[in-house]
């Protein structure tokens, strides 16, 4: 024990921690690489130099989020083999090649192209830097499509098989992959990304229109924003119903914590708030809409629904986190609906750039998108518990032989390493958010990318140490 906590307890919250930290960067470098496309195709359409400022000046912030990205991604993986490593011995033959596949594909795509993206465009010419652009956007894309397969399996695992050393090995390459999940969870994941860079870019534009409504770039991309907030959010609130129609038949246990149903009933309510009590299996002072749940769930009013209490304590989630943080996903989705509706009725009104309530609006929800894909991280990742393997290995089963006080000492100090280095980090980027937009950048080759060690050097058109942030 490490002050009252288990190895166990510390070593998750420690790759809960770590993995937060990353989560965030794949989730906007996702986004951002798509829009920097769309930047760039723009410009050489349109021929308005705008879109070229506008792209060199979220391109820098590209690379030192992809940074950001590439080290905090190096540290999670560490802890597989200092934390975890009986999980790794034993999925290791089916999640060890998918990390492969991986590296081999978006790794190689995004490395390969990087480099002339960030610093090739007066080398190259337009035409070809665009094909670069693409490609890393491309890339980004395949990366987050072999991780989410590979996460997939572990939510609804099938295609293998089992050795005499009781490792999970490969049968069918096709069913692991594209297992039962993986479509919705990937459509989810990528369309929360784009969500997520939606909104930090227009909370970006939204404050250069306070200071001025007139700023030609900030309008550019506050419209893009707005048009993927719009469009992009009511499809969202589809393929997340579609999930959770999914979840509900692989994972029943995990929508019973999420909505906090602790009893099997036909007809359930659906609970808007409460505070889950798994000792008393009850959700106390709920708020409930009847038969809400129910038809949410199963789209029928007297639809049955599990609850916790259908399974034994030591095989079922802790229902307080996913339950909280279901909901927090869910009411930041809902005020993205509302924002992308406001939007239109400001679009068509004439007043997108006029409506300075909008703009306050759309400022304070720049961060949200972040927030909306942790809550629904640690949704799924809490309520897959007490496994790893869902259904067949354990929590408890796969950490490493390590003693509470060794994990304990390293959390401590990653909590005080992240916070003093990202945090720096974070608020260089917010520093470079407040450039003005109109001025624009010449590239990277002179300006703040040169604190990040980006910079080429005469021989140099690619950044050597470009690594995977997905």
């Amino acid at each position: 024990m490490f002050l009252g906590f288990t190895a166990e307890g510390l070593a998750r919250f420690q790759f809960a921690f770590t993995m937060s930290f990353h989560f965030i960067f794949p989730s906007f470098t996702i986004g951002l690489a798509s829009f920097l496309a769309t930047l760039e195709g723009l410009w050489l359409i349109k021929k308005d130099d705008a879109y070229l400022r506008l792209f060199d000046y979220w391109k820098t912030i590209f690379a030192i989020v992809f940074g950001m990205g590439v080290v905090t991604g190096i540290v999670m993986s560490y802890q597989f083999g200092t934390n975890w490593s009986v999980f790794s011995d034993k999925a290791g033959p089916v999640v060890g090649p998918l990390m492969g596949y991986e590296v081999l594909t978006a790794f190689f795509l995004e490395a390969g192209f990087l480099g002339i993206m960030l610093f090739g465009r007066k080398r190259v010419g337009p035409g070809l830097h665009f094909f670069a652009t693409c490609m890393v956007a491309l890339g980004t894309l395949i990366s987050a499509t072999w991780i989410i397969s590979v996460n997939s399996w572990m939510q609804t695992p099938q295609g293998h098989g089992t050795n005499a050393a009781g490792q999970f090995i490969p049968l069918d390459w096709w069913a692991i992959i594209f297992n039962p999940s993986f479509p919705y969870r990937l459509v989810h994941t990528v369309l929360a990304s784009y969500l997520t860079t939606a909104f930090a870019v227009g909370g970006v534009a939204a404050w250069h229109l306070l200071k001025n409504n007139g700023n030609h770039p900030a309008r550019i991309i506050f419209s893009m924003a707005m048009w993927m907030a719009a469009i992009v959010t009511p499809i969202q609130i589809f393929v997340g119903d579609m999930h959770g129609l999914n979840t509900l038949h692989y994972q029943p246990a995990k929508i019973a914590a999420m909505e906090g149903h602790y009893e099997t009933q036909k007809g359930a309510p659906l609970i808007l708030f409460g505070i889950p009590d798994d000792e008393a299996g009850e959700t106390r002072f709920a708020i409930e809409i009847p038969k809400l749940g129910s038809l949410l769930l199963t789209h029928e009013l007297d639809g049955e629904v599990k609850g916790l209490n259908a399974w034994d304590k030591q095989d079922r989630p802790k229902a307080l986190i996913p339950f909280f943080t279901f909901r927090i996903m869910v009411g930041l989705g809902m005020l993205m609906l509302l924002i992308g509706a406001w939007s239109v009725l400001a679009r068509v009104r004439g007043k997108l750039y006029e409506w300075t309530w909008l703009h306050r609006a759309v400022w304070v929800m720049g961060p949200s998108g972040f927030i909306a894909v942790l809550a629904g991280w640690y949704t799924t990742e809490v309520g897959r518990q007490p496994y790893t393997v869902y259904g067949l290995m354990r929590t408890a089963d796969s950490i490493s032989p390590v003693s509470a006080p060794a994990v304990g000492a390293s959390l401590i100090a990653f909590i005080v390493v992240y916070f003093l280095v990202f945090g720096a980090g974070v608020l260089y980027l917010l520093q470079l958010m407040r450039r003005p937009l109109q001025d624009g950048d010449d590239g990277l080759d002179e300006g703040p990318v040169k604190a990040a060690g980006l910079t080429p050097g005469p021989h140099q058109d690619t950044p050597l140490g470009a690594g995977n942030g997905h």
